[in-house]
């Protein structure tokens, strides 16, 4: 029997307007809605209210991406690549936001799907060790693979 231990996350909606989250059966990662109606010009960047706090399961970290609509829709690209929220942001106005690029001009609505977060495990505790030498196999630098 496979048993899966279910994790509670603690939401706090900012504004009742915007849909809840919800884990749909078909994903793998939860939706986050635009909280806000925001206009963008190209090459204009913006923070986008996600609307929510939230308090993650002790030992996790949420990853925010794009969805795979995104760019499709909207012409925007997450900056820093991976939104990274640690565990202790979790007050009640430690409000999630999302990073946007714009390619072109564009106007996101408030309640619009436009990013997902999964929760993942921290980084262990770690050690970092100075030595004179690793191991004396080496791949071929970077880039390499796939050549």
């Amino acid at each position: 029997m496979n048993r899966q231990i279910t994790y509670k996350i603690l939401v706090k909606y900012h504004d009742d307007e915007i849909p809840r989250l919800k884990k749909i059966q078909q994903g793998d990662l939860i939706d986050l809605y635009a909280a806000e109606t925001v206009e963008l010009k190209a090459g204009e960047s913006a923070l986008i209210s996600l609307g929510v706090s939230m308090k993650l399961p002790k030992g996790y970290k949420a990853n925010v991406y794009p969805r795979s609509s995104t760019f499709k829709n909207w012409g925007t690209l997450q900056q820093n690549s991976v939104g990274q929220i640690d565990s202790s942001y979790c007050g009640s106005t430690d409000i999630w936001k999302y990073p946007v690029y714009a390619t072109r001009d564009t106007i996101i609505n408030k309640g619009d799907r436009i990013c997902q977060f999964e929760i993942v495990p921290i980084m262990p505790d770690v050690e970092l060790v100075e030595v004179d030498a690793l191991d004396e196999v080496n791949r071929g630098g970077f880039g390499s693979t796939g050549k």
